[in-house]
């Protein structure tokens, strides 16, 4: 039993969809990092300046204990501040907007590189096939008697 398991278990983990699907999460968790340092590294320092040395990651609203303030975020965690982090909302929303772009951008990509396929396939065809005046069946277009219906083809 313990045998016919794992015979299963591999045949399973083995099967082309499996491994596809695991090297697109590693590959989606990497390109995550790459996103998340983009937008925390590279996009947010500028628009922070040009709205007055604002940094994005560190704003955020205290809603518990009153009249306290702390200098950073990171000093009202460590005090057990209850706070809302828009700041870091705001630049998660700017990595979810810049991962959407770059999966839109791939994906037409993708689309566009099928269609060409699918084009030159229809050249192809066309150019080594004929329709069947009588069944409207794709056949060879040396063909001299359609496979389908069996009528007999006058050579054009």
């Amino acid at each position: 039993m313990f045998k016919n398991l794992t015979k299963e278990l591999k045949e399973f983990i083995l099967r082309g969809n499996v491994l596809d699907m695991a090297v697109g999460i590693i590959i989606g968790a990497a390109f995550g990092k790459i996103v998340d340092s983009l937008v925390k590294d590279v996009i947010m320092p500028p628009i922070g300046l040009i709205l007055g040395k604002v940094d994005f990651s560190n704003l955020y609203l205290q809603i518990y204990p009153y009249n306290v303030h702390y200098n950073s975020l990171q000093a009202a965690k460590d005090a057990g501040a209850v706070t809302i982090n828009y700041g870091i909302f705001i630049n998660n929303i700017i990595s979810f907007l810049i991962v959407a772009c770059a999966v839109f951008i791939l994906i037409k990509a993708i689309n566009k590189l099928k269609n060409s396929i699918i084009k030159q396939d229809k050249i192809e065809q066309e150019n080594t096939s004929k329709t069947c005046p009588y069944c409207c069946s794709t056949i060879p277009l040396k063909a001299t008697r359609c496979p389908f219906c069996t009528s007999t083809l006058t050579q054009d």
